[in-house]
C-alpha cells in the first residue's frame, strides 16, 4: 500500500509543533466569515490559559505583565496607576493604552488546515466565557474529547453598525474525532505547546528600560528586549500584533 502523504505532513506538523514549534506558524487568528475549529485537550487539564500584557510602550508587540501574570513588582503597573490618580482626561487616556489587558490562549486544529498542526488561538474574554459557558453545558460537556469531542464553527467580523470585529461561536451539532486517524489523532494530544517559550518573561531592569524609551519616545530596540515568542522575525512580531488587536 502506498504511504499516505496527507498522514505524513499531518504527522510531521504535529511533530514540529512540540515545544511551540516556529511562532510564525504557531498562532491562529480567525479570518472574515467562517472557519471551522477543534480545541485540542491540553495535558494539564485545562485548554483555556490566560495571560496579561502591557501593549503600546515603546516598539514592543506586547509582553507579559509581571504583577498580573506572576504577582511581582512592575513599574509600569506603578506608573499607570499614577497616570489614573492623576485624574485628567490625557492620563487617563495614557493609563487605558498601557495598563495590562488581558487575553486567553487555547490549542486548536483548524479544519481543512490539520497538516499545520497544532495552533495557539488568541481570544478576548468575551469569548472565554462562551466557551465555558459551552464546556458546562451538559448537552455537550468536553468539546476537546479526542474521541466524542465537538467541532466549532467560528463566525468572525464586523456586524452592522460595529466599529469592531466580534466572534460567534457555533458548535457541531454531532460529535467527532478529533482525527479519523488515531495515530494521528494521539499525536496531535501529544503535541506540547510550552507556553513559558512562547510567551518570553522580562526581566525588571527590561521592563524598566522599556518605560524609559517609552517616556523618552526613542524606540529603538538596540538591546533585542522587545521580544515576543522567543524570535526576531519581523513576521512573527507582525503576526503577534495582529493576533493580539482581536
Amino acid at each position: 500500500m502506498a504511504i499516505d502523504l496527507s498522514k505524513m505532513r499531518a504527522k510531521l506538523a504535529a511533530s514540529e509543533g512540540k515545544g511551540g514549534g516556529s511562532s510564525k506558524n504557531l498562532f491562529w487568528k480567525p479570518t472574515d466569515g467562517e472557519s471551522v475549529i477543534r480545541i485540542v485537550p491540553d495535558a494539564d487539564g485545562d485548554p483555556f490559559k490566560e495571560y496579561w500584557f502591557h501593549y503600546n510602550v515603546a516598539n514592543a508587540p506586547g509582553f507579559l505583565s509581571p504583577k498580573k501574570n506572576f504577582g511581582e513588582e512592575d513599574v509600569l503597573d506603578k506608573y499607570v496607576r499614577k497616570l489614573f490618580n492623576d485624574g485628567t482626561e490625557e492620563s487617563r487616556e495614557e493609563a487605558k493604552k498601557l495598563m495590562a489587558k488581558q487575553r486567553f490562549f487555547s490549542p486548536v486544529i483548524v479544519r481543512g488546515e490539520e497538516e499545520k498542526g497544532v495552533r495557539l488561538w488568541g481570544y478576548s474574554k468575551t469569548v472565554y466565557q462562551k466557551l465555558l459557558q459551552l464546556v458546562l453545558n451538559p448537552e455537550y460537556g468536553d468539546i476537546t474529547d479526542p474521541e466524542e469531542g465537538t467541532d466549532l464553527t467560528i463566525n468572525y467580523g464586523k456586524k452592522a453598525g460595529q466599529m469592531f470585529p466580534s466572534t460567534d461561536i457555533f458548535p457541531a451539532r454531532r460529535t467527532s474525532p478529533l482525527h479519523k486517524d488515531r495515530n494521528i489523532a494521539k499525536d496531535l494530544v501529544d503535541t506540547d505547546i510550552d507556553y513559558d517559550t512562547v510567551f518570553t518573561k522580562k526581566t525588571p531592569d527590561e521592563v524598566q528600560q522599556l518605560l524609559e524609551q517609552h517616556l523618552s519616545g526613542d524606540t529603538d530596540d538596540s538591546t533585542g528586549t522587545v521580544q515576543y515568542a522567543q524570535t526576531t522575525d519581523d513576521a512573527a512580531d507582525q503576526a503577534f500584533k495582529s493576533l493580539l488587536s482581536a
